[in-house]
């Protein structure tokens, strides 16, 4: 009689490394630089998905911009509590950092309902204010990575680096080709898919990397 299924290990850093290792070995040939590729692995470890890891795209000073940040203590402005919620505090709070949520904030809410808009547009506007040169991880919301690419054309916005990663139907994946236009760092990727746990990797990979040094 079969005695079922065996795990090949039981042990958290154990089965991380064979993760990773598995993720190499699958994804083969690809056109990320070895500053990148972290990034990369992390993202396809919280999504099993080849396909979302393959459509990452990054500004050439993405990475280095956002352990810079990291290090200096600037902030992580998230787009939505699930996005703040899933990344690593210990990491960013060592360099004396810490990560924000706007979009649930009485003035974010009482303002929105005001103008007829959507929340996620006001709490950029809002971030923009109390984050200048930090990292901005938005999953969810498209209209807040649009709000928040306006207000850096008009220069109101000085993000170290965005994390520009939605998901959805609407204004899904053209935020994000807007996004790969501006000269500013970014991590981003085509598409429909992302999501908060793709937000929550890529900056769990950047403070890894700024971790280790």
């Amino acid at each position: 009689m079969s005695q079922g299924f065996k795990p090949v290990t039981t042990r958290p850093q154990e089965i991380e490394d064979l993760s990773f290792q598995m993720i190499t070995e699958e994804l083969g040939t690809h056109p990320f630089t070895e500053e990148q590729f972290p990034v990369v692995q992390r993202v396809i470890h919280a999504s099993a998905d080849f396909e979302l890891g393959r459509s990452l795209l990054f500004h050439p000073r993405a990475v280095q911009a956002g352990v810079e940040a990291i290090r200096k203590g600037r902030p992580i402005v998230a787009d939505v509590q699930m996005v703040q919620v899933g990344i690593s505090k210990p990491r960013i709070e060592q360099f004396g950092g810490g990560v924000r949520v706007y979009i649930s904030d009485s003035d974010v809410v009482e303002e929105a309902k005001r103008l007829g808009t959507t929340r996620a547009i006001v709490s950029m506007r809002k971030a923009v204010r109390e984050a200048e040169g930090g990292i901005f991880a938005i999953g969810n919301a498209p209209t807040a990575l649009l709000e928040l690419i306006r207000l850096v054309k008009e220069g109101t916005a000085r993000p170290g680096l965005i994390v520009g990663v939605p998901v959805g139907f609407v204004s899904a994946a053209e935020s994000k080709e807007e996004l790969a236009k501006l000269d500013i760092p970014f991590i981003t990727n085509q598409g429909r898919k992302g999501g908060s746990p793709t937000a929550v990797a890529a900056v769990n990979a950047l403070s890894l990397l700024a971790v280790k040094g």
